[in-house]
Formats: C-alpha cells, structure tokens, sequence
C-alpha cells in the first residue's frame, strides 16, 4: 500500500489547531490532529448538503447560495450542478491556503468549479458573510466543522447558538433554508433550530452516498414565508 504524504500544512486563524494536507497515489485527505475532516473518496454526505438544500429552494428566482467552508469542493461542485446559470453562489473560507490547495495540488478534484462565473470567493469567516448579509441568500450551507459544536474552531459555536440561529435566519430570503452538515445527531441543536423560528428536518445521510459509509446528519431549517 502505498504510504501517506504529507503535502502541506496551515494553521487556522485564531486557533492554535493545524490543518495538514496529505496524499496517497490519487487520494487526499484533510486532518487536524488525529481527526481526518475530509477525504477526496468520501463526497456522498457534502454533495447531499446542496441537493437537499435545493430541492427546498428550486422555485425561488435568480438564487443566492452561501456556501460555509470550501473543504475539497464537493458541496460546491454539487451546487453548481443543479442551479441556473442565473445563480450566484459565495463560498467563505476561513484559511487561505484551503483555497491554494484547490488551486493547486487538489486541482484535478475541483475540476475547475472555482472559476465557474456564478461563483465568488469570501476569503474570512462566514459568520461575517453570514451577518453582513440581510435577507441576502436563498441558502445557507454550513460545514464549516464536525458539526454543531466547535472542533476544528471554538469560535465556531457561535453560529449554532440561539444567536448565530437568529443572525442566519435574518440573513435568509422568505422561504430560505439553513442546512447545517454533522457528523453525527444533536438533539439539543433541533431544539434550538426550532425555538429560533424554523421549520426542520434533520435527514441521515451516508458519507459515500448510496454506497454507505459513515451515518452523518444534515439539518434542513427553512424560514418561514410568512
């Protein structure tokens, strides 16, 4: 087998946690410490998060998608699949060499999708993007972290509490989704996605899509019309 290569590494802003990118022959893979947060092999779950999101909002005119985190691009990729080409899509990544990787040694996996014209690069936290915008998105996508609670950034808890809930729905058009990618169930964040005004679905997924894998969670919280 062939071993494991470590390609680059990056520390997070604000954090003392380091993102380190490694290969083996034609696979990559995305660590923090002895946590791997993301593998080129397994895209079933992140491509789930914006078809799931879509279907919720495939009726609304010209959509505007924030996508948080850019990972190894599979929700983008997935996004830009099924929306028109009148669809605008702002992707927030907090490291900057996340962006370089894709450009550069993960090139072949994005496939391009990052000069695709629909899209804009927000290079900072998507809690800002998330803020500055007022009824600015049809759609937010979160996987940013495990989950709900801040493993790779504490300060990542932000946006999941009853607060950061709030500042999202603000930040949704009328019938808008906030879809929240986890490795795992919470019943305390369905609570609190549904004390902030939502209608919400928490819908399992694979993390190798139909061909199975690891069981991840996927909120679908939609704002209400009216």
């Amino acid at each position: 087998m062939l071993p494991w290569i470590q390609l680059d590494s990056a520390t997070i802003p604000g954090e003392t946690g380091e993102l380190r990118l490694k290969q083996r022959g034609s696979e990559f893979s995305i660590m923090l410490g002895a946590n791997e947060l993301m593998n080129s092999r397994l895209s079933g779950s992140e491509e789930a998060l914006a078809t799931l999101s879509w279907d919720r909002i495939k009726a609304h005119p010209k959509p505007r998608i924030l996508i948080g985190g850019l990972g190894m691009g599979f929700t983008l990729r997935a996004a830009l699949a099924v929306l028109p080409e009148d669809a605008g899509v702002t992707v927030a990544e907090l490291v900057p060499a996340v962006v370089a990787w894709a450009r550069g040694p993960m090139a072949e996996v994005f496939k391009g999708c990052l000069d695709d014209p629909r899209v804009g690069i927000h290079q900072g936290d998507v809690g800002e993007a998330i803020r500055a915008g007022k009824a600015a998105y049809d759609a937010i996508l979160l996987d940013v972290d495990n989950g709900p609670d801040g493993l790779t950034r504490k300060s990542n808890d932000r946006l999941y509490d009853f607060a950061g809930l709030r500042t999202a729905r603000d930040a949704l058009r009328p019938g808008g989704v906030l879809a929240v990618w986890s490795s795992g169930p919470d019943a305390d964040f369905t609570r609190r996605l549904k004390g902030s005004g939502f209608a919400v679905d928490a819908i399992n997924t694979r993390a190798n899509g139909k061909r199975g894998g690891a069981r991840h969670v996927i909120w679908l919280a939609v704002k209400p019309v009216r």
